[in-house]
């Protein structure tokens, strides 16, 4: 019998919910102040996670709750930046999940 794997659960930031790792978007703050999307979730730095929902990526911008987690100030080019990526992994994840 095969031993059942531990899955790493984050919260995400901005909902307050706890997800698998795998559904969540990992958003890093270097130690020179550069702030970047993580995909693979191990870039060294601050690091701020978020749920892989266009919604979360809007309520993020108008709040600034990633501005104040990550101690700095983002660009509206970062908010595009990342709510792009965002709608295309949601739109991966759910085109590969209904092929089972």
């Amino acid at each position: 019998m095969a031993k059942q794997r531990k899955i790493p659960m984050r919260k995400s930031v901005v909902s307050g919910e706890m997800f698998p790792k795998k559904e969540l978007v990992r958003i890093a703050r270097s130690k020179d102040g550069a702030v970047t999307i993580d995909p693979t979730g191990k870039a060294p730095g601050r690091g701020a996670y978020i749920a892989l929902e266009p919604k979360e990526v809007e309520i993020s911008r108008q709040k600034k709750i990633l501005d104040r987690i990550l101690e700095t100030s983002l660009s509206d080019e970062f908010y595009e930046e990342l709510l792009n990526y965002v709608t295309h992994q949601k739109a991966r994840k759910e085109l590969f999940s209904n092929d089972k």
